[in-house]
């Protein structure tokens, strides 16, 4: 661990006062030059039409309060000597940054070609919203950041993940007071009630109350002071004001209010690190209240602009054609002194860099904000530690994440001292059958404990809140700056986190196409408690369509894996936690499951993704199949199994292949996905012209969609899950929905050209057990016994 951090001297002095200023209006200066110029960017000409964009995009409201706050961070890292990273929320802040980036120089060391000076000044105001250029929030591209700007209401849950096991770290975090108004947002002022003062780092959330978002006021910004105080209190903050818009009295309001903030963070953990202190502690938050649209065009046709709404995004709309637009623009620019910040070639002058840090402390180029160079490997153990015997198939059963919770026991002890593997999770540990993990490392906890909590640790790596946006903010947050994780989540509730695993997919894909950008541990999602044995908790909790939406996202970031029993679970996540710059969904069940492959036959399985289980089918050698039984997923393994058994008994004649499919994205055409499956394979797999019916964990439209360019897609028919449930029993959620052993066996009587008839008798008896089940479920309340006690050995 690092030394405990020290407070330094307070006070600004008119010197520094002199260097903030400058840098400040340096990074205005050329926050307005993105938004509006692609020529001309030093004004040493007069402004005309021709140097202004033919399309004006960015948003300028937010960037003067932003360049603030880099401002006054430069200066206390700088001063203090610190690790820092900056977690930028305000939604399209994107101009500040990259004025940031270029000034402190990490923008031409990660983009040689933009100079630090009058070309590179042009290429950066080009390049700004414009086609090849960058987009015009922080994103991938923006050298420091770790947090995508586009989608507002993940920031601070990123800067605590980001805080996680980074003892030596200071995480600030702009909170825009728009962004403040969203749910993940609200529920993320609650990690202070997991933070670690002893092995984490601190989280500086800075509240910018601008006053407005696009076209109305903010809730937290019409407050007075008391009610904010109030609500901080509330969620373990101590809060510290500074507001205004005069320039001179806020740069010295901030400055006192750093480091005031950081001589608390300071003194926090001072006491817990060398005293023990045990109480959770409160933490600072700056309350920064400044105009929207500060130091821009007060008014613009007449109706007022800065500090209102309409300072938002660009204020002066029509500058190539207006006149007056054009002239109030370069008064406007030409306001902030350019020729007393950036020398003849264009370069910043020395005093505006006078509280930029040097090297790796500059927040364009800390390695906290490329988590792949700080990241190791992870250590796994042998997986033989862990594997279930299997004499033979469907005989015995285990459940399957049980089994993976020993696994993760064992990493989480094998990384106690190095702390960079965490468990997220809402409230479901326990129920997902993991809690075996609570022998290596307890529940992170800062609150009361009281006699009857179990397993709270205030040092704890397992993460629990009832939030799955802030549990999906923390792993993103964790995973970016360099370590591992797994999110552990009832698979009808990771909906919840649809949008924000949109944003980190987009995060993913394009990072992959920035050579600077080091590979980060991937993003893995253990769906358990899932549709099939929902059948207690009923129709609310039954979902499977996470899998359908993020097959819908970037192929070569999505994998998706549904293992059938505890062996292939345990090659599937060994592979997930070894992979890099993946989204790894995983969907297994907690219930007793059958054990179809041993570990060895799982590892071959799993790294082909998709195969023929000849000892489950009665394929006769050098014949086709008249049918092909296909399955994905662990009850649908277990009904396409049964059924197989089933036409055995009945039809012994019938030659029948079972394929089982644990890696979805292989159904995909090869030139779609990574992992999709060659039409040669396909065809060889599945048969051209022979009926293949499939049943599918989820949606079965879902297999169609990814299969219907394939030569034998007219004869695919697929069961699965079709919105009908409720509360019941397992078998019933199966039969209500047409996926039962008997309803395959009818759906291949139906199918195999001949059988109708020569089957008839066959079919009526499927029929029968299906109505007698609907029969016995009601008088006993269980399912049929040749169902309940059923095994693959029968």
């Amino acid at each position: 661990m690092s030394p405990d951090p020290q407070p330094a001297p307070t006070g600004l002095t008119d010197e520094e006062l002199t260097a903030l200023d400058a840098h400040w209006r340096a990074a205005n200066y050329l926050s307005v030059g993105q938004i509006y110029l692609m020529a001309n960017p030093l004004l040493t000409e007069p402004l005309r039409p021709e140097h202004i964009k033919p399309r004006l995009l960015g948003h300028w409201g937010t960037s003067p309060g932003l360049n603030l706050v880099h401002t006054h961070l430069n200066r206390v890292i700088a001063r203090r000597a610190l690790d820092a990273l900056c977690v930028w929320g305000p939604g399209h802040g994107g101009p500040a940054v990259l004025a940031n980036s270029w000034l402190e120089g990490s923008y031409t060391e990660t983009y040689p070609d933009v100079t630090r000076d009058a070309a590179g000044m042009a290429r950066l105001f080009r390049q700004f919203s414009f086609p090849g250029g960058v987009p015009s929030h922080v994103a991938p591209e923006t050298p420091g950041s770790i947090h995508e700007g586009g989608e507002l209401g993940y920031s601070l849950a990123h800067a605590y993940g980001a805080a996680f096991d980074h003892p030596e770290l200071l995480v600030a975090c702009v909170v825009g007071d728009g962004e403040a108004e969203t749910g993940p947002l609200a529920t993320s002022w609650h990690s202070t009630a997991f933070l670690d003062p002893v092995h984490d780092g601190a989280v500086l959330p800075i509240l910018h109350l601008n006053g407005y978002k696009i076209a109305n006021p903010t809730v937290l910004a019409r407050m007075d002071r008391a009610e904010l105080d109030a609500f901080f209190h509330g969620h373990g903050h101590e809060p510290l004001h500074v507001e205004g818009d005069d320039p001179q009295a806020v740069h010295r309001a901030m400055a006192a209010a750093m480091d005031t903030a950081l001589d608390r963070i300071a003194a926090v953990q001072r006491a817990a690190r060398r005293e023990g202190a045990a109480e959770r502690p409160r933490w600072p938050v700056i309350v920064l209240r400044t105009p929207k649209g500060w130091t821009g065009p007060a008014e613009v046709d007449g109706v007022p602009v800065a500090g209102t709404w309409r300072a938002h995004q660009v204020p002066l709309s029509g500058v190539r054609d207006n006149p007056e637009h054009l002239r109030q623009l370069e008064q406007w620019m030409r306001s902030y002194r350019p020729e007393e910040l950036f020398d003849e070639r264009g370069a910043p002058r020395p005093v505006v860099l006078g509280a930029v840090p040097a090297g790796n402390r500059r927040l364009g180029a800390t390695p906290y904000a490329n988590g792949g160079l700080l990241l190791r490997e992870l250590p796994l153990p042998p997986l033989e530690r862990y594997a279930v015997a299997v004499d033979k198939p469907g005989t015995t059963l285990h459940e399957p994440t049980r089994v993976l919770g020993d696994l993760l026991r064992d990493v989480m002890a094998a990384t106690a001292d190095r702390r960079d593997f965490r468990l997220v999770g809402p409230d479901e540990t326990a129920s997902n059958r993991l809690q075996a993990v609570y022998a290596a490392s307890g529940k992170a906890w800062q609150e009361r404990m009281l006699p009857v909590d179990e397993h709270l640790d205030r040092h704890g790596r397992v993460m629990e809140i009832l939030s799955e946006h802030t549990c999906q903010g923390w792993l993103e947050g964790y995973l970016l700056t360099g370590r591992h994780g797994l999110f552990s989540c009832y698979e009808a509730f990771v909906h919840i986190v649809d949008s924000m695993v949109n944003q980190h997919l987009k995060w993913l894909r394009v990072s992959r196409r920035l050579p600077w950008r080091a590979p980060v541990a991937s993003l893995n999602y253990l769906l358990t408690s899932h549709v099939w044995r929902q059948d207690h908790n009923g129709f609310s909790h039954q979902d499977p369509g996470f899998v359908d939406h993020v097959l819908n996202k970037s192929p070569e970031a999505v994998r998706v894996y549904l293992p059938p029993d505890a062996n292939t679970l345990l090659a599937v996540a060994d592979h997930a936690l070894r992979s890099r710059d993946y989204v790894n969904v995983i969907v297994a069940g907690k219930q007793p499951c059958f054990d179809w492959l041993s570990l060895e036959e799982a590892r071959v399985h799993c790294a082909r993704g998709a195969g023929i289980w000849d000892w489950a089918g009665t394929e006769v050698a050098g014949r086709e199949p008249d049918v092909v039984l296909a399955c994905a997923g662990d009850v649908p393994t277990q009904e396409v199994l049964a059924a197989s058994r089933l036409l055995r008994r009945h039809l012994p004649d019938l030659s029948v292949r079972v394929v089982n499919v644990v890696d979805i994205a292989r159904l995909m055409p090869a030139a779609e996905h990574p992992h999709g499956m060659s039409d040669f394979d396909y065809d060889g797999l599945f048969t051209t012209d022979k009926p293949v019916v499939f049943a599918y964990h989820g949606y079965p439209w879902l297999i169609h969609r990814l299969a219907y360019r394939r030569t034998g897609h007219p004869h695919l028919h697929v069961r699965g899950y079709k919105e009908i449930g409720t509360t019941t029993t397992p078998f019933d959620m199966v039969v209500g929905n047409d996926m039962d052993r008997y309803r395959l066996v009818m759906d291949v009587i139906d199918r195999v050209p001949g059988l109708a008839v020569r089957a008839a008798a066959v079919r009526q008896h499927m029929e029968d057990v299906r109505l007698r089940h609907h029969t016995h479920i009601r008088a006993h309340g269980v399912d049929l016994p040749e169902v309940a006690d059923w095994s693959f050995g029968d």
